[in-house]
C-alpha cells in the first residue's frame, strides 16, 4: 500500500469558522444539494473510491443485515467480513512506511510501546447504507437549519445530521454531534482503567438516552423534538454505587446554559441540581476522562476556537465486531498498556480533521483537541488531546459497527490511552454483559429522566 496522504480537500474547506462567521448561518441551496445525486454520497461522503482505490467507492449495498448474516434482534451482531484476513500490519518496525496515514496519537502509541502495539489493517468497505426517511430528511432540513448567534444552538433543524456539506467548522461539529441520531438507547457498559503494573480499576453504569426527534416519526412542531434526554446509574466502583445522573440537553437555544443535569447522591438520598456538570468534569473509575470525552467529544463547544484543517485518508478503526464477540473476554482484551491489538480492525477511510483551540479566558484540561470525523457516518473515530504545554497527552480511539436493529452506524467501545502515564481507559465494554438494546425501549418517557425518578431510584 501507498503511504502518501491524499489530501482531498474541496475549494475552501480550509478556512476557520472564525473567518467564516457569517457562513454560519447560511442554508444549503436546492443547487448545492444537488451534489448528494452526483459526487458526494445521500450522507455528503466523497461518492468515488481514492486514486488508488485503497479506500472503495460508496456503494450502499445493504440497508440493514446483508443476506448472508443471520441476525435477529436483541443478538449480538454478527460480522459480515468475519472471513477477511489482515492485509498487513504497521509495527514500531514498519510504521515509517504509513506514518502519512497515520493520526499523530497512533505514531505515538507505537513509540511509546514498541514491542507491543500494532495495527492490523483489513481492506476497506463502504456497503451499508442508511434507510432513504434518513436521507430525506437530511435533503429536506438542509435547506432550513440555522445556527443561533453563537453556534450553541440550532433553529430548524430535521432529526439528523444537519450539514450534508459542510462549509464551516461549526458545521462539522454539529454534524458529530448528530451523528448517532439514536431515538432510545438502553444498555450496561463496562469501563476499565488498566494501569502499567497491569491492575484495573473497574467501573459498571446503566445508561440511557432519549432523543424524541429520533423516536418514531419526527414532528416538526413538538417542542420535546429539541431535548434530548439523559440517565445514568453507577453501579461500580462501589463507593459511588447508586449514583443517579439525569437531565437534558437543549438543542434549540444559545447561551452556555444549554444542558440540565441534576445528581441524586445515595449517601444523602437527595437530589442536587448540577449546573457545572460537563466539559472536563471528571467521569468514570478514578475520574480517568472528562465528561465531554463520551463517543470522543460530547456536548457544546463554546470553550474553543474551532477549524477545518483538512481532509484526509487514514487507518481508522472501523467494522469492530470481534471486538464486541463473547468470545473475547476482557483478561484477553485489556492488555498492559492498549488493548490486545488481535482484537481490532483498522481501515483506509477518509476522514475530516477538526481542530479546537482553547479560547482565552476559558478553562478545560485539554488546551487543543483534534477529531477525526468519518466521511460516511460523521462519527469521531479518532482523538488527540493536548495539555495546557502543547504536549500530546491522550490519544483516544473509538471502535463502530453497523447495527442491523437501527441501520446505522453506532460507536462502541472507546480506547482512552494517557501517554504520559501508561494508563488507559476502556469504556462501552459489552463482551460479559448484555448488548444496547437500540430503538427498542417504548418504555422511556419525560418522567423516566426527570430528578423524582432520580429521586425515586434510591428508595
Amino acid at each position: 500500500m501507498k503511504s502518501s496522504t491524499r489530501q482531498l480537500i474541496r475549494g475552501g474547506l480550509l478556512l476557520t469558522s472564525m473567518a467564516l462567521a457569517a457562513a454560519s448561518w447560511a442554508k444549503a441551496t436546492p443547487e448545492e444539494l444537488k451534489q448528494l445525486d452526483g459526487p458526494l454520497t445521500p450522507m455528503g461522503a466523497e461518492r468515488a473510491a481514492s486514486k488508488d482505490g485503497e479506500v472503495p467507492a460508496w456503494s450502499g449495498k445493504w440497508l440493514g443485515t446483508p443476506a448472508h448474516v443471520k441476525y435477529q434482534r436483541g443478538e449480538r451482531y454478527p460480522d459480515p467480513y468475519a472471513d477477511e484476513k489482515p492485509l498487513f500490519v504497521i509495527t514500531a518496525q514498519n510504521m515509517a512506511q504509513y506514518a502519512e496515514r497515520l493520526s499523530d496519537g497512533q505514531k505515538a502509541l507505537f513509540k511509546k510501546y514498541p514491542d507491543t502495539f500494532k495495527m492490523p489493517v483489513y481492506p476497506s468497505h463502504r456497503d451499508f447504507r442508511y434507510e432513504d426517511a434518513v436521507y430525506k430528511d437530511i435533503r429536506t432540513y438542509a435547506t432550513t437549519v440555522s445556527m443561533t448567534s453563537d453556534a450553541n444552538g440550532l433553529k430548524e433543524a430535521g432529526p439528523q445530521v444537519p450539514y450534508p456539506i459542510p462549509k464551516t467548522a461549526m458545521e462539522l461539529l454539529w454534524n458529530q454531534r448528530f451523528s448517532s441520531a439514536i431515538g432510545t438507547e438502553k444498555a450496561q457498559f463496562d469501563q476499565a482503567v488498566v494501569y502499567p503494573n497491569g491492575s484495573i480499576a473497574w467501573g459498571r453504569v446503566s445508561y440511557s438516552i432519549l432523543s424524541p426527534r429520533n423516536n418514531g416519526k419526527f414532528d416538526p412542531r413538538s417542542a420535546l423534538n429539541e431535548r434530548s434526554f439523559f440517565r445514568t446509574a453507577t453501579d461500580l466502583p462501589l463507593r459511588d454505587r447508586g449514583q443517579v445522573i439525569v437531565g437534558y440537553a437543549v438543542w434549540d437555544q444559545e447561551g452556555s446554559d444549554t444542558n440540565r443535569t441534576w445528581i441524586y447522591n445515595p449517601g444523602t438520598r437527595r437530589v442536587r441540581q448540577a449546573p457545572e456538570f460537563g466539559f472536563d468534569q471528571p467521569q468514570g473509575p478514578g475520574g480517568f476522562r472528562t465528561v465531554d470525552d463520551d463517543r470522543l467529544f460530547n456536548g457544546s463547544g463554546e470553550r474553543y476556537n474551532w477549524k477545518i484543517v483538512g481532509k484526509k485518508e487514514i487507518f481508522v478503526p472501523y467494522h469492530n465486531y470481534k471486538l464486541q464477540s463473547t468470545s473475547v473476554k476482557y483478561k484477553e482484551l485489556l492488555t498492559n498498556g492498549h488493548a490486545n491489538p488481535d482484537a481490532m480492525r483498522y481501515e483506509p477511510h477518509r476522514v475530516w480533521v477538526l481542530e479546537a483551540t482553547l479560547k482565552s479566558g476559558f478553562r478545560h484540561q485539554y488546551a487543543k483537541r483534534v477529531l477525526y470525523l468519518d466521511e460516511d457516518s460523521w462519527l469521531a473515530l479518532a482523538a488527540d488531546n493536548y495539555d495546557g504545554r502543547g504536549q500530546l497527552w491522550r490519544t483516544n480511539l473509538q471502535a463502530s459497527v453497523y447495527a442491523y436493529d437501527a441501520r446505522r452506524y453506532y460507536p462502541t467501545t472507546v480506547f482512552y490511552h494517557d501517554l504520559i502515564s501508561g494508563a488507559y481507559m476502556a469504556d462501552r465494554l459489552t463482551n460479559e454483559g448484555p448488548m444496547a438494546t437500540l430503538n427498542n425501549s417504548p418504555e422511556f418517557n419525560e418522567a423516566f429522566f426527570s430528578p423524582d425518578a432520580a429521586r425515586g431510584s434510591g428508595t
